[in-house]
């Protein structure tokens, strides 16, 4: 009996075992599959991370600001360097000599026409204007004197008391002393205008140099003959002023073509900047331009008078000269800062459709305000970098955002 249920007992233990295997396996795949979709969701998990994180590492594209060119109704021009210069220019120098005793201007003053600049000792022409003055007066008692004689001769002459000759002989004595009284009057004239010469004004209205004599200097005429002229300083003109320039023989040839068939005004009006200008302010009218080409050169010189009520142009300053040698036509302008030298030619940067950055070479014409004419290498419909082009280089893509080049109404281009 024993034996039965101990192996009943036995038969037992083994069916819990076999059971409790199938469990544990149950469970090992249960907890398997849970393993599996946890790790699932934590690889799915960490490659979002993944991507958000490369995403992050990848820079964002440049932002650049791109504009179509301004399409306008512009006239050709052609620029040239030129030179200021004096319209008049004086040396000053003493018409009488002496001892200089006054200086009355400062080195570099804007003088007005009537100014006294200098003073020569005035007393030795004084001395000298007092004795014509005297001789003067020696001559008018002599011309009296004579001339009643001369009367006299000729009432004895016509009483038959006087000779023919002593009438002659009173007669050359009363011209004699006409022509005394004449000498003595051009002597005072003399005696005056070198009193008159002793104070040296300006001429017209203008800036001084330096002075190059000091008081106290022996100062030689230009009327006298044995020393050379002492020059003290010098004077020049300031408003207007001249422009003077040279154009080459292609350049005239356009000029003239325009001329022409414009024949007066705006053919004839120049636009001027100086050196540390950008813009074309200062107008001048073109009044001068040579009878022939210089064989040397091959360019013929033109000259352009300019107004200077302000007096701030000076001779001698450079200035850049527009002028216009074609009636307006379309054109196509950018700004200026959009114009990227690139070794011998300009290049204007662009945005293509598919965000590529690619350098188009151009020509460029003359500067209008702050936007630079395009004669060829861009088209209309070019989308043109007008800021941020330092950070678009050809070839790479960009982020293009709509901008605007300024309208250039503002900057007299209508």
């Amino acid at each position: 009996m024993r034996y039965k249920l101990f192996g009943h007992r036995l038969r037992v233990e083994k069916h819990y075992l076999r059971t409790g295997r199938r469990s544990r396996a149950k469970l090992l795949v249960v907890a398997g599959i849970g393993i599996a979709v946890v790790a699932t969701g934590s690889l799915t998990y960490l490659y979002r991370q993944s991507d958000a994180a490369v995403s992050a590492a990848l820079p964002a594209l440049p932002q650049v600001v791109v504009s179509k060119p301004l399409a306008r109704e512009v006239d050709s021009r052609l620029g040239f360097l030129g030179q200021f210069s004096a319209v008049e220019q004086v040396e000053l120098r003493a018409q009488v000599g002496g001892t200089l005793t006054g200086i009355y201007f400062k080195d570099g003053d804007i003088v007005r026409k009537g100014d006294l600049l200098f003073t020569i000792d005035a007393r030795p022409y004084e001395i000298k204007l007092a004795q014509a003055n005297a001789q003067l007066e020696t001559a008018k008692a002599r011309l009296a004197l004579a001339e009643r004689e001369l009367s006299r001769a000729q009432q004895l002459v016509r009483s038959s008391f006087g000779t023919e000759q002593t009438l002659d002989q009173r007669t050359a004595d009363q011209q004699s002393a006409q022509a005394a009284v004449d000498d003595a009057k051009a002597q005072i004239r003399d005696a005056e205008f070198d009193l008159e010469h002793c104070r040296i004004t300006a001429p017209f209205i203008g800036r001084i140099g330096t002075h190059l004599a000091s008081v106290g200097n022996l100062i030689a005429s230009s009327r006298a003959a044995t020393s050379p002229t002492t020059l003290l300083a010098t004077i020049v003109s300031l408003d207007p002023i001249y422009l003077d320039f040279d154009m080459s023989e292609s350049d005239f040839l356009a000029f003239s073509r325009h001329r022409a068939q414009i024949k007066e005004g705006p053919a004839n009006k120049v636009e001027i900047a100086l050196s540390d200008e950008t813009q074309f302010k200062r107008q001048g009218t073109l009044d001068f331009v040579d009878n022939a080409l210089n064989r040397s050169s091959g360019t013929i010189h033109a000259r352009a008078t300019v107004p200077n009520a302000d007096l701030f142009l000076t001779p001698g300053e450079f200035g850049r000269v527009s002028l216009i040698v074609a009636a307006p036509a379309p054109t196509l302008l950018v700004p200026d800062t959009a114009v990227m030298p690139d070794q011998s030619q300009h290049v204007v940067v662009t945005v293509a459709p598919d965000g590529r950055v690619v350098a188009k070479p151009v020509e460029i014409g003359a500067l209008r305000g702050s936007l630079r004419v395009i004669r060829s290498g861009l088209a209309p419909t070019d989308q043109v970098i007008i800021n941020g082009i330092s950070q678009a280089a050809p070839g790479t893509k960009v982020a293009p955002q709509d901008g605007a080049i300024r309208d250039a109404a503002a900057q007299g281009l209508d």
